[in-house]
Protein backbone atom coordinates (compact mmCIF):
# COMPACT_ATOMS: atom_id res chain seq x y z
CA UNK A 1 0.00 0.00 0.00
CA UNK A 2 2.61 2.26 0.97
CA UNK A 3 3.85 1.73 -2.69
CA UNK A 4 1.34 2.84 -4.22
CA UNK A 5 1.30 6.32 -2.31
CA UNK A 6 4.47 6.43 -2.71
CA UNK A 7 4.18 5.70 -7.06
CA UNK A 8 1.45 8.48 -6.34
CA UNK A 9 3.61 11.19 -5.16
CA UNK A 10 6.39 10.51 -7.65
CA UNK A 11 4.19 10.98 -10.39
CA UNK A 12 2.22 13.88 -9.55
CA UNK A 13 -1.68 15.22 -10.31
CA UNK A 14 -0.85 13.45 -13.41
CA UNK A 15 -0.97 9.60 -11.93
CA UNK A 16 -3.55 10.76 -9.39
CA UNK A 17 -5.57 11.61 -12.66
CA UNK A 18 -4.85 8.35 -14.10
CA UNK A 19 -5.96 6.45 -11.30
CA UNK A 20 -9.70 8.08 -11.29
CA UNK A 21 -9.68 7.68 -15.12
CA UNK A 22 -8.57 4.06 -14.20
CA UNK A 23 -10.76 3.32 -11.41
CA UNK A 24 -14.15 4.86 -13.68
CA UNK A 25 -13.13 2.54 -16.67
CA UNK A 26 -13.20 -0.39 -14.38
CA UNK A 27 -16.36 0.51 -13.14
CA UNK A 28 -17.62 1.61 -16.60
CA UNK A 29 -16.35 -2.39 -18.08
CA UNK A 30 -18.28 -4.44 -14.43
CA UNK A 31 -21.81 -2.18 -15.18
CA UNK A 32 -21.63 -2.87 -19.17
CA UNK A 33 -20.33 -6.98 -18.75
CA UNK A 34 -23.66 -6.88 -16.31
CA UNK A 35 -25.72 -5.14 -18.81
CA UNK A 36 -24.81 -6.75 -22.10
CA UNK A 37 -23.89 -10.40 -20.55
CA UNK A 38 -27.51 -11.77 -21.68
CA UNK A 39 -27.94 -9.79 -24.67
CA UNK A 40 -26.93 -12.64 -27.37
CA UNK A 41 -29.18 -15.39 -25.24
CA UNK A 42 -32.69 -16.80 -26.05
CA UNK A 43 -31.48 -17.65 -29.35
CA UNK A 44 -33.56 -21.54 -29.25
CA UNK A 45 -36.38 -19.62 -27.27
CA UNK A 46 -37.14 -17.26 -30.48
CA UNK A 47 -36.51 -20.48 -32.79
CA UNK A 48 -39.01 -22.36 -31.12
CA UNK A 49 -41.29 -19.07 -30.80
CA UNK A 50 -41.43 -18.73 -34.85
CA UNK A 51 -42.04 -22.42 -35.19
CA UNK A 52 -44.92 -22.04 -33.00
CA UNK A 53 -45.76 -18.99 -34.30
CA UNK A 54 -45.47 -20.30 -38.00
CA UNK A 55 -47.77 -23.48 -36.92
CA UNK A 56 -50.54 -20.98 -35.64
CA UNK A 57 -49.98 -21.75 -31.96
CA UNK A 58 -49.71 -17.94 -31.54
CA UNK A 59 -50.49 -17.70 -27.70
CA UNK A 60 -47.95 -20.64 -27.30
CA UNK A 61 -44.75 -18.87 -29.25
CA UNK A 62 -45.62 -15.29 -27.16
CA UNK A 63 -45.21 -17.60 -23.70
CA UNK A 64 -41.76 -18.81 -25.37
CA UNK A 65 -40.16 -15.69 -25.18
CA UNK A 66 -42.23 -13.52 -22.38
CA UNK A 67 -39.23 -13.76 -19.97
CA UNK A 68 -36.53 -13.37 -22.17
CA UNK A 69 -34.04 -11.40 -21.08
CA UNK A 70 -32.27 -10.00 -24.76
CA UNK A 71 -32.85 -6.90 -26.59
CA UNK A 72 -34.55 -9.67 -29.59
CA UNK A 73 -36.99 -10.98 -27.11
CA UNK A 74 -38.62 -7.61 -26.09
CA UNK A 75 -38.47 -6.40 -29.73
CA UNK A 76 -39.95 -10.22 -30.88
CA UNK A 77 -42.72 -10.06 -28.03
CA UNK A 78 -43.77 -6.37 -29.02
CA UNK A 79 -43.66 -7.54 -32.72
CA UNK A 80 -46.25 -10.57 -31.99
CA UNK A 81 -48.19 -8.64 -29.68
CA UNK A 82 -48.29 -5.82 -32.27
CA UNK A 83 -49.89 -8.62 -35.13
CA UNK A 84 -52.01 -10.23 -32.60
CA UNK A 85 -53.67 -6.59 -32.36
CA UNK A 86 -53.96 -6.03 -36.15
CA UNK A 87 -51.01 -3.82 -36.85
CA UNK A 88 -49.19 -4.59 -39.96
CA UNK A 89 -47.16 -2.96 -43.02
CA UNK A 90 -44.88 -0.13 -42.62
CA UNK A 91 -46.01 1.23 -39.30
CA UNK A 92 -45.10 -2.29 -37.93
CA UNK A 93 -42.23 -2.01 -39.39
CA UNK A 94 -41.27 1.55 -38.74
CA UNK A 95 -41.69 0.78 -34.68
CA UNK A 96 -39.49 -1.94 -35.16
CA UNK A 97 -36.68 -0.33 -36.53
CA UNK A 98 -37.43 2.31 -33.93
CA UNK A 99 -37.29 -0.11 -30.72
CA UNK A 100 -34.52 -1.63 -32.56
CA UNK A 101 -32.88 1.38 -32.60
CA UNK A 102 -33.67 2.14 -28.95
CA UNK A 103 -32.18 -1.63 -27.56
CA UNK A 104 -28.92 -0.72 -29.24
CA UNK A 105 -28.42 2.60 -28.10
CA UNK A 106 -29.20 1.87 -24.74
CA UNK A 107 -26.76 -1.28 -25.11
CA UNK A 108 -23.83 1.46 -26.29
CA UNK A 109 -24.11 3.68 -23.97
CA UNK A 110 -21.10 4.21 -21.73
CA UNK A 111 -19.41 2.74 -24.62
CA UNK A 112 -17.79 5.99 -25.90
CA UNK A 113 -16.21 6.71 -22.31
CA UNK A 114 -14.12 4.07 -22.69
CA UNK A 115 -13.50 4.49 -26.08
CA UNK A 116 -12.69 8.24 -24.38
CA UNK A 117 -10.61 6.78 -21.52
CA UNK A 118 -8.88 4.26 -23.82
CA UNK A 119 -7.59 7.60 -26.13
CA UNK A 120 -7.03 9.99 -23.77
CA UNK A 121 -4.96 8.31 -20.90
CA UNK A 122 -1.98 7.47 -23.34
CA UNK A 123 -1.80 10.91 -24.13
CA UNK A 124 -2.26 12.24 -20.29
CA UNK A 125 0.69 9.59 -19.34
CA UNK A 126 2.87 11.50 -22.54
CA UNK A 127 2.11 14.23 -20.96
CA UNK A 128 3.12 13.78 -17.43
CA UNK A 129 6.92 12.17 -19.25
CA UNK A 130 7.36 15.64 -20.56
CA UNK A 131 6.44 17.61 -17.52
CA UNK A 132 8.70 14.71 -15.44
CA UNK A 133 11.71 15.28 -17.77
CA UNK A 134 10.91 18.67 -18.01
CA UNK A 135 11.28 19.03 -14.15
CA UNK A 136 14.46 16.62 -14.39
CA UNK A 137 16.51 18.70 -16.78
CA UNK A 138 15.58 21.65 -14.41
CA UNK A 139 16.89 19.86 -11.41
CA UNK A 140 20.10 18.73 -13.03
CA UNK A 141 21.20 22.72 -13.95
CA UNK A 142 20.31 23.65 -10.50
CA UNK A 143 22.81 20.90 -9.26
CA UNK A 144 25.53 21.73 -11.46
CA UNK A 145 28.66 20.22 -10.99
CA UNK A 146 27.01 18.03 -8.22
CA UNK A 147 24.55 16.04 -10.67
CA UNK A 148 25.39 13.05 -11.79
CA UNK A 149 24.56 9.62 -13.71
CA UNK A 150 22.06 8.30 -11.62
CA UNK A 151 20.64 11.49 -10.56
CA UNK A 152 19.50 11.74 -13.58
CA UNK A 153 18.41 8.14 -14.11
CA UNK A 154 16.44 8.52 -11.15
CA UNK A 155 14.47 11.76 -12.43
CA UNK A 156 13.85 9.95 -15.98
CA UNK A 157 12.52 6.80 -14.53
CA UNK A 158 10.05 9.03 -12.36
CA UNK A 159 9.04 10.57 -15.48
CA UNK A 160 8.91 7.52 -17.54
CA UNK A 161 6.27 6.11 -14.80
CA UNK A 162 3.01 8.54 -16.44
CA UNK A 163 3.74 7.10 -19.79
CA UNK A 164 2.77 3.61 -18.20
CA UNK A 165 0.41 4.32 -16.26
CA UNK A 166 -1.20 5.76 -19.45
CA UNK A 167 -0.68 2.34 -21.27
CA UNK A 168 -1.92 0.68 -17.90
CA UNK A 169 -4.98 2.67 -18.01
CA UNK A 170 -5.76 2.69 -21.95
CA UNK A 171 -4.95 -1.27 -22.99
CA UNK A 172 -7.75 -2.92 -20.64
CA UNK A 173 -10.17 -0.08 -21.32
CA UNK A 174 -9.75 -0.60 -25.45
CA UNK A 175 -10.05 -4.36 -25.64
CA UNK A 176 -12.82 -4.03 -23.19
CA UNK A 177 -14.48 -1.02 -25.99
CA UNK A 178 -13.61 -3.42 -28.81
CA UNK A 179 -15.20 -6.26 -27.26
CA UNK A 180 -18.66 -4.84 -26.02
CA UNK A 181 -18.60 -3.20 -29.54
CA UNK A 182 -18.57 -6.90 -31.02
CA UNK A 183 -21.43 -8.32 -28.61
CA UNK A 184 -23.69 -5.24 -29.39
CA UNK A 185 -23.22 -5.89 -33.27
CA UNK A 186 -24.45 -9.15 -32.34
CA UNK A 187 -27.23 -8.62 -30.17
CA UNK A 188 -28.50 -5.51 -33.11
CA UNK A 189 -28.21 -8.45 -35.88
CA UNK A 190 -29.91 -11.27 -33.50
CA UNK A 191 -33.06 -8.10 -33.43
CA UNK A 192 -33.03 -7.22 -37.02
CA UNK A 193 -33.24 -11.45 -37.67
CA UNK A 194 -35.63 -12.20 -35.13
CA UNK A 195 -38.08 -8.95 -36.60
CA UNK A 196 -37.34 -9.84 -39.78
CA UNK A 197 -38.42 -13.85 -39.85
CA UNK A 198 -41.62 -13.13 -37.63
CA UNK A 199 -42.85 -10.38 -40.35
CA UNK A 200 -41.66 -12.91 -43.05
CA UNK A 201 -43.59 -15.76 -41.50
CA UNK A 202 -46.31 -13.54 -40.70
CA UNK A 203 -46.79 -12.40 -44.12
CA UNK A 204 -46.24 -9.09 -43.41
CA UNK A 205 -43.78 -8.25 -45.71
Amino acid sequence: MAGTWDMLGTGGPVIVILALMSLLSLTVIAVKLIQLWPVRSGGQAREQALTQWKGGDRKQAQDSIADGKSPADRVMAYAMQALQEGLRGPLLQDELQRRGNEEVSRMNSLIRLLELIAMVSPLLGLLGTVLGMIQSFQELELAQGAANASVLAGGIWQALLTTAAGLLVAIPAAIAAGLFAARIDAAAQAIESAAGRLLLIDGSR
